[in-house]
């Protein structure tokens, strides 16, 4: 199975890697969410805080639009869909291989065929 041609894993797991910006996510399965209202839960200043929404947007996990005076942000779920794949094809590929190796090992363990 083919990687995707574009580099669209890097900023997913990029997204993924920081703890402020998972229970963003989190809290963005719950449903739509302000900015304001999601930064009430993080002890950041506000520009700090942006940074992480705008990393979020760039990875494809959260889309954001201006409402009236308050932006407000959802979750994108199909954003998370090149990892998915991705890891769904590393397990196939070292499930199969360490299937194998089990496999070897046990035939080594019952020793030489007589």
């Amino acid at each position: 199975m083919a990687y995707e041609s574009t580099d669209t894993i890097t900023p997913v797991f990029g997204a993924l890697a920081d703890p402020t910006r998972r229970a963003i996510l989190h809290a963005l399965a719950r449903g739509p969410r302000s900015v304001s209202d999601l930064a009430a839960d993080h002890d950041m200043a506000l520009p700090s805080f942006l940074k992480h929404i705008g990393k979020l947007e760039k990875s494809g996990l959260v889309t954001s639009d201006k409402q009236g005076r308050s932006r407000m942000c959802r979750l994108r779920p199909d954003g998370f869909a090149p990892a998915q794949n991705w890891l769904a094809q590393e397990q196939a590929r070292w499930g199969g291989a360490l299937d194998r190796l089990a496999m070897h090992l046990e035939t080594l363990e019952k020793g030489p065929r007589q």
